[in-house]
């Protein structure tokens, strides 16, 4: 006799069938009904609308924020500065003067003359200002919405003029950056123009008339750290007029070093003619903190999306299956299942001699 063997692969494939996992119902054993189509068009709507919705959050982006120790003590902190005043250039000096009474050049300033009043476009622009400024400071959570159109460098400077002043030059504006030491220090802009001196510095005021004092002021922009194009900071589009000419404006604000430089603000303003000590300007007071932020944007990786969408077809399939198959359990228990160890009604026919009476008897499978 001749036996017959069969080929390495044949075996192979024979053992690989034996591991399917997912057998195949031939179509003839299937049977379909109207409820099971219901449930599978509700189930596959649900799929499409959850996997669109899905869609959306995958292109979405959320900020991170991580905070750590700053260690970086030796390098320069760059301030941006662009403040308008309402006193002429020749009247003004712009200086930093830190902690250790070190004054700091102030070669990256640029004195403008330009006029105070804003043109109607920049007028409108201001106010929008104001507005997100004020809902900044109601809803933090409007932060996030800030940080990602930063990442998209999104404009956020004072347009230029639309038209050509008629009115006198009657302000300064003040721009340029300058780098300081990342110590505490004090920015200020008071009468004259700053001097060296062994002690510290000066203004030379005397040659100034005091009945040019106006330290009416708008900062269009105010920042910390390398400038970064689409960031709103908490002092732009601040305008204080002054009412008095020995009007003193302080700013107190602490610097949280971070990607973006994002800092705190309290101000005061004094006045002179009331009693008070000191010198007429604009003074702004900085301190920085130790802790230092790290803000990112994140992104939903694309095998989390893809697990995410696997888990929502997956779930809606085995969910509503497990739900009709429940449900059509119930039903035929309630209203189809009762003929199992139950009594069937047989009808006969008597006849005593008067009346047909109808007399129930147990039905019986088996004959006798």
């Amino acid at each position: 006799s001749q036996e017959n063997t069969g080929t390495p692969t044949s075996d192979t494939l024979n053992f690989v069938k034996e591991l399917d996992a997912f057998p195949k119902v031939p179509e003839s054993y299937v049977e379909t009904t109207a409820s099971g189509g219901t449930v599978s068009v509700l189930a596959f709507t649900a799929m499409a609308l959850l996997a669109f919705f899905e869609f959306f959050v995958y292109r979405d982006t959320w900020m991170k924020y991580e905070y750590e120790v700053d260690k970086d003590f030796t390098s320069k902190l760059r301030i941006n500065i662009d403040i308008t005043v309402a006193m002429r250039c020749q009247f003004v000096g712009a200086d930093v003067l830190d902690l250790a009474e070190t004054m700091v050049a102030s070669d990256g300033l640029q004195y403008e003359p330009v006029v105070f009043e804003l043109s109607p476009q920049q007028r409108l622009w201001h106010r929008t200002l104001l507005l997100i400024q004020n809902r900044l400071r109601e809803e933090h959570s409007l932060q996030d919405v800030l940080f990602k159109n930063v990442m998209k460098g999104a404009p956020t400077a004072l347009p230029p003029r639309e038209d050509d002043p008629t009115q006198p030059l009657n302000a300064c504006r003040i721009h340029g950056y300058l780098y300081v030491n990342k110590v505490a220090g004090n920015f200020h802009i008071t009468v004259g123009k700053a001097i060296p001196h062994p002690r510290g510095h000066a203004h030379l005021a005397a040659l100034v008339s005091h009945e040019t004092y106006n330290f009416s002021h708008r900062i269009d922009h105010l920042s910390f750290g390398e400038e970064i194009p689409g960031i709103l900071n908490p002092l732009d589009g601040t305008e204080k007029v002054s009412a008095d000419h020995n009007q003193m404006f302080q700013y107190f604000i602490t610097i949280v070093p971070t990607k973006l430089q994002t800092y705190k603000v309290s101000e005061r303003v004094i006045n002179h003619a009331a009693g008070s000590h000191g010198v007429s300007g604009i003074f702004m007071k900085y301190d920085i903190s130790s802790l230092m932020v790290k803000v990112t944007e994140q992104h939903m990786p694309l095998w989390q999306f893809l697990v995410r969408l696997c888990g929502i077809i997956g779930g809606i399939f085995s969910t509503t299956g497990m739900l009709h198959s429940l449900v059509g359990f119930c039903i035929d228990v309630i209203c189809c299942r009762f003929k199992l160890g139950v009594y069937k009604p047989k009808s006969m026919s008597v006849f005593d001699g008067h009346v047909n009476s109808l007399t129930p008897l147990l039905s019986e499978n088996a004959e006798h």
